[in-house]
């Protein structure tokens, strides 16, 4: 999830969950959990020691992925080749997001494609390697983004909305984060492994990291003047669930998440969720309206059933079932080839194209262009039963 309607059809009721078990359950599914996390960490850390509790997290989160991480790239497929017919070449996308859509969609899993080929036909773990570094320069643009759109969206389901200076100071904090984070810790260009792919990272100077650091640290004071005007003006600020997935996007995910060695390991899955939470929100409001009328169609929980399943099962064929099957079959056998590809080179090819084509197709799906965003819009339709 990279972006947001910035702005809703028609006018936005407030949140009926704000302050529900509902809100609460919200808060820790976009991110709340992370403060936690930390914690918990220092305690499993001084009751087994470092070595055992990392083992132990890092195993639960590997065996995790299969229901978490995996499925939030798959579901990125289902929801963006839907339709893919009417989208590229009908009248679902029009002018400048068709054109967002088409690039997304085609052009940019053309070039990670025709990258990935050659560097596996070439057996070229340098041309691998190209796609790792291009993962791991859009993966803080990715998560940061992701934390503005979700509070941007949860703002404005509480009845808070940003004028477009107030969105430029956020932004201006979310991509300074990123910047610092791809620029630290300092790097000479150094051997490093991914995957089983050797190569040798760029070099990331000193002055560069304390360059970024100081301009994202300079972006605080803007940003709390702002939600303070905000307050101040309006009497109202969306602080707790919001603010709290914003951070948490930011700083814990992207700038300082290797600071506690027990919580890395689990953020990919606290990502995974937030962005899951949002596809459940959207296609489940979705869901719930073409189950009445007009349309009459299968049941919402049906509906959410396929498409979780769905989710799963492509998630393990994109991270499991594929790439062992091709490495299998065409993977390397002479000592020479293990040393700078590893053992599974087409996985590494389909992790990197998956990260990074799943990167670009967010930067569609979740902008206002896309109608199905207007289902973000509105208070879950279940909660208004409730309440009803």
């Amino acid at each position: 999830m990279t972006s947001m309607p910035m702005a809703p059809s028609r006018p936005l009721e407030p949140s009926r969950t704000g302050g529900s078990k509902g809100g609460l359950v919200e808060f820790f599914l976009v991110g709340g959990m992370t403060p936690l996390l930390f914690p918990l960490s220092w305690l499993l850390q001084r009751a087994f020691g470092l070595d055992p509790a990392e083992y132990a997290v890092g195993f639960l989160m590997f065996h995790a992925a299969f229901v978490i991480n995996d499925p939030h790239f798959a579901v990125t497929y289902l929801l963006f080749y839907k339709d893919v017919k009417g989208r590229a070449f009908g009248g679902a996308f029009r002018g400048a997001q068709r054109v967002r859509y088409l690039v997304a969609g085609f052009g940019v899993p053309l070039i990670l494609g025709g990258l990935s080929i050659v560097g596996l036909a070439t057996r070229s773990a340098f041309t691998l390697s190209l796609l790792f570094r291009l993962m791991f320069f859009l993966v803080g643009w990715h998560y940061v983004k992701q934390g503005f759109g979700v509070f941007t969206v949860l703002a404005a389901r509480r009845g808070v909305r940003f004028a477009p200076r107030e969105r430029l100071v956020v932004l201006a904090h979310c991509f300074s984060g990123w910047a610092y984070a791809w620029a630290s810790p300092a790097d000479p260009g150094r051997e490093v492994e991914e995957k089983g792919v050797v190569y040798t990272t760029l070099t990331d100077p000193v002055w560069l990291e304390h360059l970024t650091h100081v301009v994202f640290l300079s972006t605080l004071l803007p940003l709390a003047w702002i939600l303070f005007q905000k307050w101040r003006r309006e009497g109202r600020l969306p602080i707790l669930t919001p603010l709290t997935a914003l951070l948490c996007s930011i700083w814990s995910w992207s700038v300082y998440s290797s600071k506690d060695p027990l919580v890395r390991y689990v953020i990919p899955a606290l990502h995974s969720v937030q962005y899951l939470y949002f596809v459940w929100l959207m296609k489940g409001n979705e869901a719930r309206e073409r189950e009445g009328p007009p349309w009459f169609e299968r049941s919402a929980r049906t509906r959410l059933g396929i498409l979780a399943v769905s989710a799963l099962g492509l998630g393990w064929l994109f991270f499991h079932g594929a790439p062992t099957a091709l490495d299998e079959a065409l993977g390397p056998r002479g000592k020479a080839v293990y040393e700078d590809l590893g053992p599974t080179p087409y996985f590494a090819a389909l992790y990197a194209f998956v990260n990074i084509h799943h990167y670009f197709m967010d930067t569609v799906l979740w902008r206002r262009e896309n109608p199905e965003t207007r289902y973000l819009q509105e208070p879950a339709l279940a909660d208004e039963r409730r309440a009803s």
